[in-house]
């Protein structure tokens, strides 16, 4: 799908629905906001609700500032408007309330963007804003300066976030990178591990490292088996991002054909829309012709390569497995004994090796170790089918949002002893 393509009020109806029903704002919270080539602002109104808007319920605010509209605007257009007459290269707005960053802004401060590459990108461009009252003209003044002095991101005290972007798209995934990062943070301190974020090296390393040069070429045919993978590939996708498994452009599934060839997530591709023909095939060395690969190809290749009984890869970063990657705590499987015979040891691998040492890291993911943890990257899941590698991926998040849980009540897990994990491990042949 072709966001830009969508007429402003349908912009903001799909992605306000996106927002609302990722419960990231509330039925009367959050507003979204284009300004048109002509200088014509559209807006989300007040007081509408939030799960249900219709494209006749969206705002025209014209550059002379008449309103034309069913309803009235929403109560926060003058900080937008406050806005794009300073920022003339911003064309969209978007503010909203989602839980996590909602609470650094109850405690007045910044979430530390520095634990992932994509949000360690943004170190320089997230500001905190002071309070004012909702709907002021000192609300404006105070975000609209941070703005000014080259933000894209402002964080408001007790107020939620407001994110400007050259679209609202790029807003959106600005935002919901934001808030997985947040999320990850609060995750990892329930944990009581010490957080570690990423240097300055290692992102220099992370924004130079290697892509697969695949060489284009047209497919002759589709087979049966891989127009039914490309189906049930899209299906999964669609679930583990409605399931915030992944956000919209970040997450990669793959699945390896009879014939070797691989079946693929594109790179920068809206997860939350794609279809069987967006998905990239490669074969002998080449990639679908007009197609990028996720540039994770490599590695996935090398996986398939050593283990012949791998079907299938997940590459993800939910919100509560990630706590673990930030910190040294360790994900022990043992405590819950499903996940222990779903997922085995897991293993957790420095940053970098996703992408600097595939070598290794292939030989460690395999059939009988098929999960694993990389230092504030991803984790990866691995199966002897696309199904059975989705409920690796849905363990590990859900186990360890049960050992988050637990940790939040103050309490020891009282794991199973020596014994019964012998039985465990007798009774499944997991020696």
């Amino acid at each position: 799908m072709n966001f830009e393509m969508l007429h402003p009020a349908d912009q903001i109806v799909m992605l306000m629905n996106r927002i609302y029903y990722h419960d990231m704002t509330t039925t009367s919270g959050g507003n979204l906001s284009i300004k048109d080539s002509e200088g014509t602002i559209w807006i989300s109104p007040s007081g509408i609700d939030k799960g249900n808007l219709r494209r006749e319920d969206i705002i025209q605010i014209r550059s002379d500032g008449s309103i034309v509209g069913l309803h009235r605007p929403s109560a926060e257009y003058p900080f937008h408007i406050a806005i794009y007459k300073k920022r003339p290269d911003i064309k969209a707005i978007l503010n909203a309330f989602p839980p996590a960053l909602l609470a650094f802004s109850l405690l007045r401060k910044l979430p530390d963007v520095s634990i992932l590459p994509d949000t360690k990108r943004l170190s320089d461009q997230i500001a905190l804003a002071p309070y004012a009252l909702p709907g002021s003209s000192s609300l404006g003044d105070n975000i609209s300066k941070e703005f000014a002095k080259g933000a894209n991101a402002v964080l408001l005290e007790n107020r939620g976030i407001v994110i400007g972007g050259e679209t609202l798209f790029k807003a959106f995934m600005t935002f919901e990178m934001l808030e997985f990062c947040a999320r990850i943070q609060m995750n990892a301190k329930a944990l009581g591990g010490t957080i570690r974020g990423l240097s300055g090296e290692q992102m220099a390393l992370h924004k130079n490292k290697a892509t697969a040069e695949l060489r284009e070429f047209t497919p002759a045919m589709h087979t049966s088996e891989e127009l039914g993978v490309r189906r049930d590939m899209c299906d999964l996708i669609h679930r583990a991002y409605a399931k915030q498994l992944f956000t919209s452009d970040q997450g990669t599934f793959s699945c390896k054909l009879s014939d070797g060839s691989i079946v693929i997530t594109p790179y920068m591709r809206d997860r939350k829309y794609l279809e069987p023909e967006d998905l990239v095939l490669v074969k002998n060395g080449k990639r679908e012709a007009g197609k990028l690969p996720s540039r994770s190809i490599n590695l996935h290749q090398k996986i398939y390569a050593n283990d012949p009984e791998i079907k299938s890869i997940i590459v993800a970063h939910p919100a509560n497995i990630m706590a673990f990657a930030v910190t040294e705590k360790d994900f022990n499987t043992w405590q819950i004994p499903e996940a222990y015979i779903s997922l085995r040891d897991v293993r957790k691998y420095p940053f970098g090796a996703s992408f600097m040492d595939t070598e290794n890291l292939a030989k460690g993911i395999t059939s009988k170790n098929p999960a694993a943890i990389i230092e504030n990257d991803c984790v990866i899941a691995v199966g002897t089918s696309l199904l059975k590698t989705f409920d690796k991926l849905e363990m590990m998040e859900y186990s360890a949002k049960a050992l988050v849980m637990t940790a939040t009540s103050g309490e020891e897990i009282i794991g199973i002893d020596p014994v019964e994990f012998r039985e465990l491990e007798s009774a499944f042949n997991l020696q």
